[in-house]
């Protein structure tokens, strides 16, 4: 997928120069290209997958996880895996508090960060397909709040290239002020303040606060907050109990964990802090590993019912290349050969087979999740600590599944630094 998009000049991340834009619709039905161009990249076999390399996956799974927790690298964690149309199986590590000791369990609750993103674009392409508001609609004429320094690119932002950071704005602007307690709606009305990046839909930059306007596009267009539109045709529908948003529904939670920083060479169990709660679209999600069970199901194609097939091939389809995210260090730079955003989703070429991938980061969490669709194969992990090192588990899962060649990924040097927002 992402081979094709690199032959096809698709709108390339940090660049100034007008983009292909992948999203050239003017209805609701979006062109899709094809998985792969066989003028660019030949198929990569599909790996035979048998129930006693299942067990064998498990198992290992279970050693890497209880390492991790027993090696002091989080205080808990929980990760679930899907394949073929199951939940094959969800598990807890460790304590939901270093003080409480509460146990983790595939039902205790984490915050999302940013895997929330494809529960906005997920709503907003359910919205789409019932004639609400298309693809192609103008930002600005649901939102007349939104002004940006380039006066005529703020009258052009579609609601597609909002969700693929493609506003023009400089990378994760104003996510300082969110985390200085600055209010969301102010933001907004200081956005016309930044120097552009580039043109309205001609490059990639990363951003919470501008993504978090599909919340505002929402309210006009339904006249419903946006979180109990999610909650209405999402979490409940597919069966998600414990998924919630805000810092108050976290709290309710019968089981939830709380946040860890590193402190004089210990955990320091810490409270959760408002700030990226503010943005729900961004990062307002809480989940559970069972919870993320559904959601990969869901995104695989197995609850058409609540997510058209169609709608989420459309959600998985790369916008605008971000060679960016193939740096850096651990299984990134090992092994992705080409990435891409598309809506709410990041695409990975991951040693020759598509990933739909996303992480998040806020204090105190982290989360991964990914998806083989061609494999029919999921997996997430979260824990709560700002740890890199529970995140090794996530590569060692896709390489066992791909049979890739074994990796140590859970070394220090095999491992991305941390980031410090929602990523």
């Amino acid at each position: 997928m992402v081979a094709a998009l690199l032959a096809a000049g698709v709108a390339m991340g940090e660049s100034n120069a007008a983009p292909h834009n992948a999203l050239a619709s003017t209805g609701s039905h979006l062109p899709l290209r094809p998985l792969l161009d066989p003028q660019t990249a030949a198929p990569v076999p599909l790996t035979v997958w048998t129930a006693s390399a299942e067990v064998a996956l498990l198992a290992e799974l279970d050693r890497l996880s209880q390492s991790v927790v027993d090696g002091g690298h989080a205080p808990g964690m929980a990760w679930v895996l899907v394949s073929q149309g199951r939940l094959v199986d969800a598990r807890g590590y460790g304590v939901t508090d270093i003080n409480r000791r509460g146990q983790v369990g595939p039902q205790t609750v984490f915050r999302l960060a940013s895997l929330s993103k494809a529960f906005a674009s997920a709503l907003t392409g359910l919205l789409v397909d019932q004639g609400v508001i298309e693809w192609s609609d103008r930002v600005q004429d649901l939102v007349p709040a939104l002004l940006l320094k380039d006066d005529a690119g703020a009258g052009h932002l579609r609601i597609d290239e909002l969700l693929s950071h493609r506003v023009g704005l400089p990378h994760n602007t104003y996510d300082r002020q969110i985390e200085s307690e600055q209010p969301y709606p102010l933001l907004v009305e200081k956005l016309n303040q930044i120097s552009p990046l580039c043109h309205v839909g001609d490059c990639y930059a990363y951003q919470n606060v501008a993504f978090s306007l599909i919340g505002d596009v929402v309210f006009a267009a339904t006249g419903d907050f946006f979180s109990h539109q999610v909650e209405k045709r999402l979490f409940h529908p597919l069966g998600m109990t414990t998924a919630t948003y805000g810092r108050d529904a976290l709290f309710a939670s019968p089981s939830y964990a709380s946040p860890h920083v590193r402190s004089r060479g210990r955990w320091l169990a810490v409270t959760p802090k408002e700030t990226y709660y503010r943005l729900p679209p961004a990062a307002g999600v809480n989940a559970s590993a069972l919870d993320m069970g559904q959601w990969l199901l869901a995104q695989l194609g197995h609850r058409p019912d609540v997510l058209p097939e169609n709608l989420v091939s459309i959600l998985h389809e790369p916008q605008v290349l971000t060679p960016g995210e193939v740096g850096g260090s651990g299984w990134r730079r090992e092994r992705l050969h080409a990435a891409a955003y598309a809506l709410g989703w990041r695409v990975f070429d991951y040693a020759g087979h598509d990933l739909i991938f996303h992480a998040g980061a806020v204090q105190g969490y982290r989360a991964v999740l990914g998806l083989l669709p061609a494999e029919d194969f999921g997996f997430a992990v979260l824990w709560n600590a700002e740890s890199g090192v529970p995140s090794g588990v996530f590569p060692t899962a896709l390489d066992r599944r791909l049979a890739l060649p074994e990796h140590d990924w859970l070394q220090p040097t095999r491992i991305a630094k941390p980031r410090k927002t929602t990523p």
